[in-house]
Parts: structure tokens; sequence; C-alpha cells
């Protein structure tokens, strides 16, 4: 939504990392079949690097019927294809394939080798995923020490005949909860007749945030079966995407996390407005001698480039360097990146000072940041590029900076580098009003600062309560225009995050979100 070139260069592929490098990403776990009921005629091999390209953040290569040899053939090939992105391949049950192979680990389910026996096998690097469809089996994989859990089934499958219980959404939920109250804090996702239809409402649904909810889902038939692969995983990621932005609003009700904005006076007042609504605590803090200390409580940094003074920035670089030593996020926006040379040159020294955790700007500052040349009237936004020239722009800068980018504009962009997402709500109000651009960024900086698991889900948190907030506002009795906008539009803020912290979260379905292809 608005708010008040050279596109060459390309860094290579960021890719997603293993369990080896870092954290996995369990988001959207595709499960192969290999039957021609599911597969049909297509090669398995194509299928999968489709759908990673897709958005597959992990892939379980499941076969209970071909010998050995074949196993082990195809296990390679399609390892060959998942180290390219970046991201792991797991073999269900058939830990001997998984050694031959070499893969980052196995699936086992029930009744299959003992999680222990399956360990002194692989080792203790490797990722070991268990299959749970009751609070006991849950609790006794934790305790084993399971990297993560397979929970259901969830709904009725054609994929797998050996199901013992359909457990449900509720049931999901009931496990998360014994998860939660036991101190595991394992990740989970869930499998079981999920498809693009129901992901989100069965990520919704599950949730026992801010205890625990899912960190995905898994898929077989929704991907192995369609017709265009990467369409299908495409779909799917924006689905986990929108089902997972409840968890993020519902983590700011529950801890009020700090949002220090160091941000110019015509908006210190409105910004403070907007945290208070969206659940977090303000503080409105200019001089960098403070950040230390508040970098301390657990909240987040934004730094807003409305008033660029000598002063102002070396407060800024003092500020970000305090929160970066502290691991706190930090939000940048730099507003009118591209009107003045002084701006320009701030925008440089700021990158080349610490990091961030997301920056936020129109079409021009965020074209500033990646280093083209451009001219802003002041800090107005406008658009000359098409959606595929503002993705690559968006993904490029989160490549060659690290930090997830918010594009702003009619159609919204925000990219990891990996994940790119286009949303396309708000309302035309949103850039009649003073200050609104500022206040998206004191938004996503709450998100950020309560959900650290995963700062892309929670940018993306911050723009759709931001932005069906000022929906549900423009659209009241009592709004007659973007005076009486602002009042209803921090009304509506609160109100979306009040219901979400209630468990209500039908106004989700406003929310536009699609994963982008971007060449």
């Amino acid at each position: 939504m608005s708010y008040g070139s050279d596109h060459s260069r390309l860094p290579g592929i960021k890719l997603r990392p293993c369990k080896s490098q870092g954290k996995v990403d369990y988001g959207v776990y595709l499960v192969t079949d290999s039957t021609p009921a599911i597969l049909g005629n297509k090669d398995l091999t194509s299928v999968v690097e489709a759908a990673v390209q897709g958005g597959v953040t992990i892939v379980q290569y499941r076969d209970k019927l071909s010998d050995r040899e074949t196993a082990v053939k195809t296990a390679r090939a399609l390892h060959e294809v998942t180290k390219r992105f970046g991201v792991p391949l797991l073999v269900n049950d058939r830990v001997d394939v998984a050694v031959e192979v070499g893969c980052e680990g196995v699936h086992i389910g029930q009744d299959d080798m003992a999680y222990e026996e399956a360990r002194k096998l692989l080792g203790p690097d490797k990722i070991i995923g268990v299959t749970a469809s009751s609070v006991e089996e849950a609790l006794k994989a934790c305790e084993a020490g399971a990297d993560y859990l397979g929970l259901g089934t969830v709904y009725a499958t054609s994929t797998k005949k050996d199901t013992k219980s359909i457990i449900g959404p509720s049931g999901i939920r009931s496990i998360l909860l014994a998860l939660s109250s036991a101190g595991h804090a394992v990740p989970t996702v869930c499998i079981g007749g999920i498809n693009g239809s129901n992901a989100t409402s069965v990520l919704a649904e599950s949730s026992a945030a801010p205890a625990k909810s899912l960190d995905g889902i898994a898929v077989v038939s929704a991907i192995v079966a369609a017709a265009d692969p990467a369409a299908a995983a495409r779909d799917l990621l924006a689905k986990v995407v929108a089902g997972r932005v409840p968890d993020v609003i519902k983590a700011v009700a529950a801890t009020t996390p700090l949002s220090h904005n160091m941000t110019n006076l015509v908006v210190q007042n409105f910004a403070a407005n907007v945290a208070l609504a969206v659940g977090g605590s303000p503080i409105m803090a200019n001089y960098a001698e403070e950040a230390a200390d508040l970098a301390k409580l657990g909240g987040a940094l934004v730094i807003n480039m409305g008033t660029v003074t000598p002063e102002g920035l070396k407060n800024h670089i003092q500020a970000l360097q305090a929160y970066n030593a502290a691991g706190g996020p930090v939000v940048l926006d730099p507003v009118g990146a591209g009107a003045t040379s002084i701006r320009r040159n701030a925008v440089k020294t700021l990158l080349s000072s610490g990091k961030f955790t997301v920056i936020k700007g129109n079409e021009g500052e965020i074209q500033t940041v990646y280093g083209a040349s451009v001219t802003q009237r002041g800090v107005d936004s406008a658009s000359s590029l098409t959606i595929p020239q503002r993705a690559s722009l968006a993904r490029s800068v989160a490549r060659s900076t690290g930090a997830i980018v918010v594009l702003t504009g009619t159609t919204d962009i925000v990219s990891d580098g990996v994940r790119t997402l286009r949303v396309d709500n708000g309302h035309e109000f949103l850039g009649r009003v003073t200050g609104t651009g500022c206040t998206l960024g004191t938004t996503i900086s709450a998100m950020e600062a309560a959900f650290r698991s995963d700062p892309f889900i929670a940018a993306v948190a911050g723009m759709v309560l931001f932005e069906i907030a000022a929906e549900r506002a423009a659209v009241r009795d009592d709004v007659r225009g973007p005076g009486t906008f602002v009042p209803a539009f921090i009304d509506e803020l609160s109100a979306v995050r009040m219901e979400t912290a209630n468990g209500d979260v039908a106004w989700l379905a406003r929310a536009k979100i699609e994963a982008l292809a971007v060449e």
C-alpha cells in the first residue's frame, strides 16, 4: 500500500540453512509419493526440483515399495537437487538408505525403527523426526530427543492407508499445549489432508499461541499430484505465512514488547499511539546514550530518517550498534533516502555501521538502499517499476543486506532473499495522512520484538495487521475522510489485536497474500 534503475546485480542464490548450518525451516514440508495414483507419469526428481523452486523448505523421500538399490538411486538424485537449494532431504523409515546417501536425516513412524537405534546409526548431527498422533507419543518422542514432530493425521487422506486416528485441528492443539506445559520447544508440523484450500485455517485453528504453535504443514498430493508443482508450492507458502500471522499478533499481545523509536517530531505522538494499539510499549528516545540500557529490555529499535542531522546520525549509529550487541531487532526506515545527497550518504553510513533486521521503504527509498541513483521529491512515494521488477529489487536488497525488505506501494513486496510475497491490502487514506509509513515501521518493530523465530513472518504480520485495520477503518460510518480516518484506524488496530488475542481470526480472511516467482 502506498504511504505518505539498475536491477542487474543479482548475488548468488541465498541458501536456506540445513541443520548443520543452523535453524531448519519446516514451513512447507513435502513428503513424496512415487505411486502412479499420485505421481502419475511425472518424474519425481523434476517434481521435487520444481517444488523447491516454488517454496518447499524441506523434503522427505517416502517410498515403502522400491528395493534398496532403487531407493538409494532415487534418494541420491533427490539429494543432488535439494543440496543445490540448501533444502534438507530426509528419508522416511529407511535409515540405511539415509546413511548411504548422506542426506540430512530421517523421519520415523511409531511402527518404524526406534529413535535411539536410528540415532546410533546416523550420529548426533542428523535430523530425526518422529510421527505422533497423541499427547503420549509426542511427549515420549521429545524425551527421546526428536528434532521435530510430525503431528496427525489431521484429516482423512488417501495417501496413507495405515492411519491410526484422525485427530483434527483440535487434537493438534491439545498436543501443542501438552508440549508447551512440559517445556518442549521442539518444532512441529502437521500432516493429513492438508492443501491450499485449508492450510491457513488448519494453522490458525490448531494454534495454541502464545504457548506453542505449528511451525509448518506437511503435504503429499497437494504438490506431488499438482499439474504445476512450483505454483502449488508457492500457493502453500503464502497460505502458511498467512496462517502464522495470528501467532505473531498473539505473541505481541502476550509480551507487550518495547518499541524504541528514534523518529522525527512530526510522527512521535502518532507512532506511540499505534504502538500501544498493536500491543507494544512505546518509547520515543533519540538520545543514543540510553540505547544500551533500552536494548536489554527485549524490545526492538526503529531508526527513522525523517530528520537527518550530523548529531542525529551519530545517535542512530550508536543505538544501532547497541541493539546489535544485545541481539535485538532493528528496523530501518530510510525516509526520503533519494531526496538529497545528505540522505543518500546517511543511508550508506548506516548500512555500513551495523545489521538491520528489516528495511522498510517505498520504491525510491529501496532503490537508494540498493545503490541506484534516483531522485525523490521529498518523502513522496511514486512507482515506475512493474511488479516483477519490484520483486526482483526487494529480493536483491534482501540478499545484499541480509535484512527483510518491505517495499511499500499499491502492491507491497516483502522478501528475505528466498521467500518473496506480495500483499495487496490497505486503503488510499494511508497515503493521505502524514506519518502512516513511519508508524508501519513502528508496528513491524513490535512484531519483530515478540516473534524472533521468523523475522520474515513477523514483518508480513505487521503489514497485514496494519493494512487490514486501515480497510476496516475506512468503511466505518464515522469516517468521512483522512481526518476522521486516523482515530478510527487506531481503534481498528486495537480491535484486531484484541480479537486475535481472544481467538477470533475471522478478519484474516481479508488478507491478500501471494508468493511470487522471482526471476
